[in-house]
């Protein structure tokens, strides 16, 4: 008698093949789903920060109960190291050049930073001057003088250079390449420009109208990046807004008056008009620029820049 289990008509259809369901969970089509990475990225983030943090302090001493340049550099340098270290070792787990992710380096510093810097300074420009001519802004007596004002403008230079970096890379560097493989572009960019106002809402002084403005400027600097294909843009124009904020005019970045700006300016009237307690990127006429920056944007930048390639934000479904 023959085995039950060999008797099988041979036009009978083939078993159904069992799903591995552990391997739809962790694995796409193009290997490791985008969630998980991002996963890995995170405990790497934190990994990095600890051993970042380790040695800086050990290298710079900080001060504690009062303002110190050295401490806030410490800071964004770690975060700095935080971000970019991992990156490093996720480009060679996921075998992509680490420029794929926002900052080719044969891209640096190149035109569209300077581009970058034109739209930041003329941002905060055009913001300060209109509230002036409202009588919202005084620039007041200047602060430094001789070779304090080289020195401080030097210094805040490369502090924003690195928050830039930072802060850039953070919200529209890998995070935003690789959550755009997972749920597109624009959600992506939502989200992420959502967390960017989120973490804005610690900063003394912050209020929802700054939050607001920070996820809006959120969403043209990925804009920047859909359409130059790199952050280099988006690092620019943060530079110098930050700077011309700062140091230039003097006012409230974000809440915070630092110390070593050029002048002792004074913002006075609304707070609809000079952004309040958060300075003027908090103010009703920033929106109406970055709406006009987003249409130049386009204008300047009509379609995706041809030359993108495997060195630049470019996921296949963005």
């Amino acid at each position: 008698m023959p085995d039950e289990i060999s008797m099988q008509s041979p036009d009978s259809p083939p078993p159904p093949k069992t799903e591995n369901l552990a391997s739809n969970i962790f694995f796409g089509h193009d290997g490791l789903r985008s969630g998980w990475r991002l996963l890995i990225y995170a405990a790497l983030v934190f990994g990095f920060y600890f051993v970042a943090s380790f040695i800086v302090w050990s290298v710079v001493k900080p001060v504690r109960g009062s303002f110190s340049y050295s401490n806030q550099f410490g800071f964004e340098l770690i975060a700095c190291i935080s971000v970019l270290g991992p990156t490093l070792l996720m480009s060679r787990i996921e075998r992509r050049p680490a420029g794929s992710y926002g900052l080719p380096l044969r891209s640096a510093f190149a035109k569209n930073f300077w581009w970058g810097w034109i739209f930041g300074f003329c941002e905060m420009s055009a913001l300060v001057g209109t509230i002036s001519i409202f009588g919202g802004y005084t620039f007041g007596s200047r602060a430094l003088s001789g070779s304090e004002i080289l020195r401080w403008g030097f210094l805040w230079l490369i502090f924003f250079l690195l928050v830039a970096f930072f802060e850039e890379f953070l919200f529209r560097g890998y995070t935003l390449y690789t959550l755009t493989e997972g749920v597109g572009f624009w959600p992506a960019s939502i989200v992420l420009s959502l967390c960017f106002g989120a973490v804005h809402r610690q900063n003394p002084g912050e209020t929802w109208v700054g939050v607001l403005g920070v996820v809006v400027v959120g969403l043209f600097w990925c804009f920047t990046v859909r359409r130059t294909g790199t952050l280099w843009f988006a690092v620019g124009m943060h530079v110098s807004f930050d700077f011309a904020e700062t140091f230039l005019y003097s006012v409230p970045d974000s809440g915070a008056v630092l110390p070593g700006h050029l002048s002792n300016a004074t913002l006075q009237g609304p707070a609809w008009l000079t952004g309040g307690t958060v300075g003027p990127e908090a103010s009703v006429i920033d929106f109406i620029i970055l709406a006009v920056f987003f249409w130049l944007f386009h204008v300047i930048y009509p379609g995706r820049n041809p030359r993108a390639s495997a060195e630049t934000i470019s996921p296949q479904n963005s």
